[in-house]
């Protein structure tokens, strides 16, 4: 088997990140050159979105009301036996009556701060979930798209590096995803940018997540003639500030 046809066998390794560093970069470099592999990367791609969609699992609402409700009650460390606070060993009377004092105090302040450590934790866990419900749903209308009977793929290799992308498009749907690997990393405070062009004019179509993955593009395809990718500000711009380092007909 020649080295060639071994990296043709790699597209589900690939979709699925299981590659060791020095493979990815050779199979990025292939990719690049081979648009029957990067149309079957952004095929696993989407299969695999939908398989991890599946077996999600939502915690229980009352999850949360139960942690809470049982941070103030629960003791933190147990009572050691048999022993007395620093002090006057003479006098083990009076540690006895301040203890109580103290220990509420340290369980009234432990209490607080892991109460607050449970709401921001809570919060943050709320955040993921619905970033994560977003990007399910957006990876499941990207498999749909990929299964319509009108579906048609178009791939090129980025200007400069060994980057490719494919946009995946559907007239019936209205709708168009974009898929990218091995795209060069950008410096901090920038992001690709993708855009429709309605004949010459760049419409905002969404954020790439990264170097590389898979989107489904914002808005409806409205007759635009393909799609567009440059580098702009984090956060993207209302009109592309650059020349586009990707262009991909719909043809």
């Amino acid at each position: 088997m020649t080295v060639a046809a071994d990296l043709h066998t790699l597209t589900g390794a690939y979709a699925a990140h299981a590659l060791p560093a020095a493979e990815r970069e050779a199979f990025e470099h292939h990719l690049a050159r081979c648009p029957a592999c990067a149309q079957e990367v952004a095929e696993f791609a989407a299969t695999l979105a939908r398989l991890g969609a599946a077996e999600t699992v939502t915690p229980p609402p009352e999850l949360r009301a139960r942690v809470l409700g049982g941070i103030a009650s629960v003791r933190q460390l147990a009572p050691r036996a048999g022993a007395e606070p620093d002090g006057d060993p003479g006098r083990p009377g009076r540690w006895r009556r301040r203890w109580p004092k103290f220990a509420l105090a340290a369980s009234v302040a432990v209490a607080t701060a892991l109460g607050g450590l449970a709401v921001q934790q809570h919060d943050r866990a709320e955040r993921a979930r619905s970033q994560a419900a977003r990007l399910q749903q957006q990876q499941a209308d990207l498999g749909t798209l990929l299964t319509a009977p009108d579906a048609r793929t178009a791939t090129a290799r980025a200007t400069a590096g060994s980057g490719v992308g494919t946009v995946i498009w559907s007239e019936s749907k209205g709708q168009a995803g974009f898929l990218a690997a091995g795209m060069p990393a950008l410096p901090a405070g920038q992001t690709y940018e993708i855009w429709f062009d309605d004949a010459g004019t760049m419409r905002p179509a969404g954020l790439m997540p990264g170097t590389h993955g898979s989107l489904l593009l914002d808005g409806p395809l409205d007759g635009a003639a393909g799609i567009g990718v440059t580098v702009e500000p984090a956060g993207g711009s209302p009109h592309p500030s650059g020349t586009p380092v990707l262009l991909l007909p719909f043809t």
